[in-house]
């Protein structure tokens, strides 16, 4: 499955004007043969937007769910996104799988908090593994620093994910995650990992870019640099099968052994 990773951070404080921006990339997307484009972590809203979170969050399937279930339909692409999601009165920091014909696949809301900024605009979700089935793909969502926690993305290679969805908004000085922790996390959970980030100056934090989709051999499909921008690559589910069938981590694991663990 052709995949868009859209680098951008959008127009923070407008949900009107971020809407415009995923529909222009979506149309892009489409004309280069992408069957998935996906975006940033809060890109619907911005992310440091302090107490505007809590008053732009919209339920899962609020207006803004219902206008990118359109841009979705009309470009003929799933698409994932970033948002604070309101559910009564607790806002989470959430990541929505949209289908090409509008349905809406799968809703994860962020675990694992990053910083005394999201804990204190936030809370934790307490579901780890969100999937969904997209063009033959499992299809799986985590949001930033949940990638970091080896076990949340084992979770994911346990229970089948065979495409791991990243949208995050990585700051200066933790590059490191996206040019070396990624492709290792793809390479021993035997998966593809599309990681998708915000770039530029916003508030306090500085984004680094540097999206990428990472291959379950450990090597970068696509690597974006530090500004706006629109990349391609490819999953393809018979390099994955092959790849898991010559490697061994998963058939290698002992258990039994890891219970000290948890």
């Amino acid at each position: 499955m052709r995949t868009a990773l859209l680098q951008s951070s959008g127009r923070p404080g407008s949900t009107v004007e971020n809407l415009k921006v995923l529909d222009e990339a979506a149309g892009r997307a489409a004309a280069a043969g992408a069957g998935l484009l996906v975006a940033p972590e809060m890109f619907l809203t911005g992310y440091a937007i302090g107490d505007d979170i809590a008053r732009l969050a919209e339920p899962a399937d609020g207006d803004c769910a219902d206008a990118i279930a359109e841009t979705a339909t009309r470009h003929g692409l799933a698409i994932a996104y970033g948002y604070p999601e309101r559910a009564g009165d607790t806002v989470f920091n959430s990541a929505q799988l949209i289908s090409a014909d509008g349905t809406r696949l799968a809703n994860y809301r962020k675990t694992h908090l990053f910083g005394c900024f999201e804990r204190d605009h936030f809370t934790p979700g307490d579901r780890q593994v969100v999937q969904a089935e997209l063009d033959g793909l499992r299809v799986g969502i985590l949001i930033c620093y949940d990638v970091e926690f080896p076990e949340n993305v084992r979770a994911h290679a346990l229970a089948g994910t065979d495409l791991l969805l990243v949208p995050t908004a990585q700051m200066h000085p933790f590059q490191f995650v996206a040019e070396s922790m990624i492709p290792v996390r793809a390479f021993e959970n035997q998966m593809y990992v599309a990681y998708v980030n915000r770039v530029g100056q916003e508030g306090e934090f500085e984004f680094v870019g540097l999206s990428t989709l990472a291959g379950p051999d450990g090597v970068a499909r696509t690597r974006a640099g530090r500004g706006e921008e629109l990349v391609f690559a490819d999953a393809d589910p018979a390099f994955l099968a092959a790849s898991r069938e010559a490697n061994p981590y998963l058939k290698d694991r002992r258990p039994g052994l890891y219970g000290s663990l948890v």
